[in-house]
């Protein structure tokens, strides 16, 4: 599944929580400090604060960084023995801070026996193991579509679109009155897969729910399959003007404050974006809607599965502490604050989350089973991710075709795990 936030010095970290890309990621090894790495920025901090208010004299040395980062780093680290003790885990299989790819050599702590891990929902619990062992507290469920900036709309006279027609009539409008309609920050090139997955959940999976038992199955491939309407249709969006200029020299964070302020009237990204967006306008309101990909909105499903979780570093300096604060996590306690600080919906039903207004469909589309997996979740290496993002980012500076992408993705998955 964020962001940056600007670098602290180590020793403000060793006297509070902090946050920042440059933090300090060592422990000093007495039992009453943590180490953190997480992607959460926005609401992995008041997380942090009601688990240190619920365990007096324990010092938190948290890390803040964007997904690529994250990813880039942290496999490095944990191999190399300079890991933080917690640290934010993908679910499944789909990118290099996964479940199954840190668990595989052992980086992570096994957390079979911690009271959460049986309460999992099945689907969950698949994408937090790895050979049967629990490495993940998966505490969110996250959707991908349309989130818009009310106040903007209402400016523009403009409503959400409800048809791929109308969607395009939309953009123009949008681009007409000098505001366009998505911001699209795809320096980050992990963005650039969340449209080409809004697009794909209707495209591909309405007419198929079993297209990756048939991809596994070695029955159905990217090229050749609805992935390249999907695909087309993304490349539409921008040709008509979709999007902001230049979203390739647009950043993460960028997006967010054109999305936040009425630069644009929204932005295609997970609901996490919502806390994001009123942090940098609080009196702001957001809503989420799918992301038209057909004219029958009947077909319309959204991505929607397990968020990134947390894991322990199995060489972690201070394990115990660091079990406590995943099962924080957990509880319901640290779930609802987490959850509610992020906008997500809790993996389990006692948290007592107050779900934002804002993410009203999504959760009637995941209430109606109107949903399928974010698609890397269940693709067998994370080489297929990697490739089909820096592909998106060669198709939007012209310097390879959709098709081209998405064979190359055929080869990296044929590979198998």
């Amino acid at each position: 599944m964020k962001k940056v936030l600007a670098a602290l010095a180590a020793a403000s970290l060793l006297a509070a929580c902090s946050s920042g890309t440059n933090a300090n990621s060592g422990s000093s090894g007495d039992n009453q400090t943590l180490t953190i790495a997480s992607v959460d920025q926005g609401s992995i901090e008041p997380l942090v604060e009601a688990f240190k208010a619920a365990n007096p004299g324990v010092t938190i040395n948290l890390t803040t960084s964007g997904a690529d980062a994250h990813q880039q780093q942290i496999r490095t680290q944990l191999a190399s023995g300079t890991g933080p003790d917690v640290m934010s885990v993908w679910p499944g299989n789909g990118n290099p801070g996964a479940t199954y790819v840190l668990a595989k050599p052992g980086y992570l702590l096994d957390l079979s026996d911690r009271p959460w891990a049986s309460r999992l929902p099945e689907s969950f619990q698949k994408l937090a193991q790895y050979e049967g062992k629990t490495y993940n507290g998966l505490f969110g469920l996250n959707g991908i579509g349309a989130v818009y900036n009310d106040e903007a709309m209402t400016k523009a006279g403009l409503t959400a679109p409800g048809t791929w027609t109308d969607l395009l009539a939309f953009c123009k409008a949008a681009k007409d009155k000098g505001t366009p309609a998505y911001a699209l920050g795809i320096q980050d090139n992990w963005v650039t897969q969340l449209a080409a997955y809004a697009l794909v959940a209707t495209t591909v999976y309405s007419a198929d729910k079993e297209f990756d038992t048939k991809m596994a199955a070695g029955q159905a491939t990217f090229a050749g399959s609805p992935w390249t309407t999907a695909m087309a249709k993304y490349e539409e969006m921008n040709s008509a003007g979709c999007f902001q200029r230049s979203p390739l020299s647009t950043s993460y964070e960028a997006s967010q404050t054109l999305a936040a302020t009425g630069k644009t009237l929204g932005i295609i990204q997970g609901n996490w974006v919502v806390a994001l967006l009123k942090g940098k306008n609080p009196s702001g309101k957001f809503t989420m809607k799918a992301l038209p990909a057909t004219d029958d909105a009947a077909q319309f499903l959204m991505p929607a599965a397990a968020g990134m979780g947390y894991g322990v570093n199995a060489k972690a300096k201070n394990k115990e502490l660091a079990i406590k604060f995943v099962d924080f996590v957990m509880s319901p306690q640290g779930m609802k604050t987490i959850t509610e600080a992020q906008g997500s919906l809790p993996t389990l039903p006692d948290a007592g989350t107050t779900v934002d207004p804002g993410l009203a469909e999504l959760t009637t589309f995941v209430n109606d089973n109107r949903t399928v997996p974010f698609m890397d979740q269940l693709w067998p290496n994370a080489k297929v991710q990697q490739t089909l993002l820096s592909g998106l980012q060669e198709v939007f500076s012209s310097q390879a075709t959709a098709d081209e992408v998405l064979k190359d993705m055929d080869t990296d998955y044929k590979a198998g795990a």
